[in-house]
């Protein structure tokens, strides 16, 4: 794919853009890892549910993690994210950032990310998801590039993030983008009582 690469902020009309990418970049990636029916309700769910994230963009009463924090997803062509629910406006604060990534004018990937208000220095992905027309593109660089300027602007300074184990596209693009693991190892349970291993992936901005 060629074409001009360009991220923006979403607008709360963007839950079906931003819902699109999440669950095809789902249904590429994650497909292996959970019983056929409840794979299906959950990649309708994550097509679904940005409206109402994006709706509630800044509130004060809505939560970064949301119901999926930690969720993720590995792709090809360099891009792997953390899934979760999220919103618009400034990075940082309990309503959330989400970025959208086009290439060629067409939206190809999204980020969500946010700082506790606790600690504004520190921030965590919840979401990094390429729609996989977009592997390849550059979209995802672009995107990452973005995202982590847009927080060292916000003033944080260490970024972190989940993804699961055994993704290794999604690992590699992390570690292209300068990440590094730092040790931790969880499992995360998507819903479905089968807790799934993920490693925890930082970075110190400077």
């Amino acid at each position: 794919m060629t074409g001009d690469l360009t991220v923006f902020p979403a607008a709360a009309g963007d839950g079906d853009v931003v819902g699109e990418i999440h669950a095809e970049s789902w249904k590429a990636a994650y497909a292996g890892f959970f019983a056929p029916r409840f794979f299906a309700e959950a990649v309708r769910h994550r097509r679904g549910k940005w409206h109402d994230v994006l709706a509630a963009a800044g509130s004060p009463d809505s939560d970064p993690g949301g119901d999926t924090a930690g969720d993720t997803a590995g792709d090809t062509g360099g891009t792997g994210g953390t899934g979760g629910t999220g919103g618009t406006g400034g990075t940082g604060g309990t309503g959330g950032t989400v970025l959208l990534a086009a290439a060629g004018g067409r939206p190809l990937a999204f980020s969500y990310f946010g700082s506790p208000p606790a600690a504004p220095e520190s921030a965590e992905i919840f979401g990094f998801y390429a729609h996989p027309d977009g592997w390849g593109s550059g979209v995802a660089g672009a995107l990452m590039t973005a995202t982590l300027d847009e927080m060292r602007e916000s003033g944080v300074r260490r970024v972190h993030l989940w993804t699961l184990r055994d993704t290794p596209r999604s690992r590699r693009f992390y570690a292209k983008c300068g990440f590094a693991e730092s040790g931790a190892v969880r499992g995360h349970d998507f819903g479905d009582g089968h807790p799934i291993p993920q490693v925890e992936y930082a970075l110190t901005l400077r």
